[in-house]
Parts: C-alpha cells; structure tokens; sequence
C-alpha cells in the first residue's frame, strides 16, 4: 500500500502484505453505528427530553445547536418549536417560479416510483378451513428527520415524506434544525407546504429524535410509530437508543460514493462523480475502484484541477484527505468482488460491458449505470429514494421504501374443520415442549363443544 504525495491514497489488491490486507479488513468492517462515547451521550440527551418535554428540548438546542432564532419574544409559546402546516403553506407560496417547478417534477417523479412499491394485503388458503391474511396497515404517525445546519437539504425532504404519502400514513411530522443564526431555510418549509407536512419541529440531532420518539407533551406535540431520514453520528446514535420504543428505518453514517471504472472512461467524469458525496462532509468516503493505473493517475490530476472550482472544497479536501482511496484490481472480476464486499451506498459504474457487470453487482444501495447517469441525478430528479444503507448494511438492507411506512399483520381464519385436521400435529408438539396449556386449547374447544359445532 502506497501513498502519493499530492493524490488519493492507493491500494493495490494485488499486494499480500499485512498492512494491506489491513486496510482492506478495515474498508470492509467499517460499519454505521457511531462509536460508544456518542452513543453515550445521546442517551442522556434523549433521556433529558424524554423526562423534560419541549423545556429540555429548548436547553439542548441552545446547547448544541439547531434551535430557531426566537425574535417574538414568545419564550413561553410553542412557535420557537413548531411550524404548522399554514405557516408551511404561506412559505410555499412564496418560493420562486423556479425552485418551485423543480420541487414539483422531484416529488412528481419520487411519487411515481413509489407507488410501484405499494404493499399488497394478501390471503392465502393453507389447507380448507384455515385461512390466512397477511395485511398492510399504514402507520397513524412518521417523524421524517431532516439534516441541516450547515446546509439545507429539502431534497431529503421530499425523499422522507412523499413515500409517507404514497403509504397513506395519517400524520408527517419533520424534525430538522436552524442554522447557525437560527433561521430555517425557506425552501425546505416550502417544500414541506407543498407535501401538507402537518408539523415542523425546529430541532436537531439527539434532542430531535428524542422529542419525536417520545412526544413533548407539555406543548401538545404526540410521539410518533416511526422515525426515518439520514443524519450524524448523534442523530444515528438517538435512533439507535429510541429503537426499543418506536420504529427507525436503519442506522445512518457518512454518506459514501464509490466508482467503478476501467479505461474506457472518461476522467473528468470519473472525478466528478468520485467527490459528489464527498460533498457532504469530511468523513464520507470516496473510492474509485479501477483495473487501470493510467485513469488512476488522471483522475488524481483531474481533481486537483476540479476542487478549486467547488464551493465546499475544504470540506471535500478533507475527505478525499482522510477517507479517499484509489483502489488498483488486478481484473474486473476482482473489482467487482471488492465492490460487493465493500457495500457502497452509491456505486457508478462506468466500464466498457456496462451491463454485464451490473449483473454481478448485488451489494450497493443505489448503482448508477453509466456515463449520462451522475449521482446527483439520483439524489434529486430520478425518482428513486436517496436515503440509502451506508457503513456496509447494503449487504442486508436496501433503500427506504413505501414497505418502512406500514406494517403486516397476519389474520387467521380457522373453523371446525380446520382446526380438526391441525389437531394432532398441535398436540403433538405442544406436548414434546412441554406446554400442555397449548395443547389443552385445542382439545377444549372439542370437548366444550362436543360435535355440536
């Protein structure tokens, strides 16, 4: 394993060396879930507002960040804290012509893709007189969390809430936090007028999701079944610890951008799509995977041209620093076995048999296929979700869906006849557990009966 002075830090799959392999473990196992001190002090976090309602929310958002700029002096009210639906309404009125058309085609297309997810209640016969349903209820009430702070993301918004409605869930609530100065950016709340958000709570981090899972009730704000959206370490952390009492999509870390490519690629695409997720913070990894060492070394260059031209270019320098890699395979089919180890949450592909190796790829949240198919499409226009496994859970889990917004149950239908023909293999093997309270449920219903049913 190598270093270049000025480029991304290399490793070559070809080498056997310890520090290699070691490097390649750590890629692999890196995980989502933040460490034990973060986790720690979320829990106390969430503790506080669980125990101190909207008084301790207001504490913690002046002691972390993301509370609103109180200028009506209205400390003993709930406006610092929640922004109802005709306030939302009133900002989306105000967005202009354009940011406005490019909301609507976003929820528009986010729309169309998921109502193609739309669960289905089943029934099935397993033999005559046993039925079974399995049915899909939507949930009465989903807290979409999203990010903000040092930049607002109501593209998250829009990912988070319009699979809520396509569910049919009854309520959305979205947490997300002020800037510095304690504003809300205006096209996240127009957004959210657009999608009838029936509340915003201005909050962020740990004290956000604890006051969605565990309601403030002292200002009339009810908990909710679910919580979805990215966020930090804190945020994941909070997740983690309120999972017991309500439902969270997953455990959320950096967001990572991964590209395959050989030397039938074009550089300064490979480059450009190697930093868009690098963009959003400095620990979110960036890594081209490549059999050829010539477009390694070009793309290197090409981002050393492109960074002074981004506007977030110290944040991208620290990633690309600390968490960027080049990634030299001594074949495609190499390449592709790392790729599928690694789990990326977005993975261009951009090789010469395009397809082919798509095929063979089956661990990354999204794949974007392709020299006309950049990650940044996805993230606003395609339609698919961009709230994606990160930290290797694409190995097991896959992106948010209308599925996370509902839930089944099962209805069984049993009479005389079918509980008759299951009788003996109940009896059976209630008896081999040892729990004669099972079997004696069955033989009862026969014995009170006595053929009359």
């Amino acid at each position: 394993m190598t270093t270049q002075q000025l480029g991304l830090r290399r490793l070559d799959l070809a080498a056997t060396d310890a520090a290699t392999t070691e490097a390649v473990t750590q890629l692999m196992r890196r995980g989502a879930v933040p460490d034990v001190r973060v986790r720690d002090d979320a829990r106390v976090i969430v503790e506080e507002v669980r125990v101190g309602g909207a008084t301790a929310l207001r504490r913690a958002n002046e002691a972390h960040g993301g509370g609103r700029a109180n200028r009506d002096g209205n400390a003993g009210g709930d406006r610092d804290l929640i922004i109802d639906g005709p306030a939302l309404k009133l900002a989306t009125d105000a967005l202009p012509r354009d940011v406005r058309k490019a909301l609507d085609q976003s929820i528009a297309n986010v729309s169309r893709f998921a109502e193609t997810q739309r669960p289905a209640t089943t029934r099935t016969t397993i033999i005559p007189g046993v039925e079974i349903e399995r049915r899909w209820t939507p949930l009465r009430r989903v807290g979409c969390y999203v990010p903000g702070g040092s930049a607002p993301y109501p593209s998250s918004l829009v990912m988070t809430v319009v699979p809520a409605r396509v569910a049919g869930v009854r309520e959305v609530v979205v947490a997300s936090p002020a800037d510095a100065q304690g504003n809300i950016d205006p096209v996240l709340l127009g957004a959210a007028g657009i999608l009838e958000v029936d509340a915003l709570l201005v909050a962020g981090g740990a004290q956000a999701i604890g006051a969605l899972a565990f309601g403030l009730p002292d200002i009339g704000f009810a908990p909710v079944d679910r919580i979805v959206g990215p966020g930090n370490a804190w945020v994941t952390a909070a997740k983690l610890e309120v999972s017991g009492l309500v439902g969270i999509d997953l455990p959320a870390g950096p967001s990572e951008g991964m590209v395959l490519a050989d030397e039938t690629a074009d550089p300064v695409l490979v480059a450009a799509d190697l930093v868009t997720q690098a963009e959003h913070g400095p620990d979110s990894p960036a890594i081209l995977v490549t059999t050829d060492r010539a477009l390694a070394d070009a793309v290197d260059s090409e981002i050393e041209r492109l960074l002074p031209t981004l506007e977030r270019r110290a944040i991208l320098e620290r990633a690309l620093r600390e968490h960027g890699r080049i990634v030299i395979a001594p074949d495609l089919g190499a390449a592709i076995d790392f790729v599928n180890a690694y789990a990326p949450e977005h993975l261009s592909v951009d090789v010469g048999d395009v397809e082919s190796a798509v095929a063979r790829l089956d661990s990354a949240g999204s794949i974007f296929v392709g020299p006309w198919a950049p990650e940044s499409a996805g993230d606003y226009a395609t339609g698919a979700n961009h709230v994606l496994p990160t930290g290797g859970l694409a190995r097991s889990s896959g992106p948010l869906s209308v599925e996370a917004y509902g839930r089944y149950s099962q209805v069984q239908r049993i009479d005389r006849d079918g509980l008759a023909a299951l009788a003996d293999t109940v009896r059976t093997l209630a008896t081999a557990e040892g729990l004669t309270a099972h079997r004696n449920a069955v033989e009862a219903r026969f014995r009170a009966t006595a053929g009359d049913r």
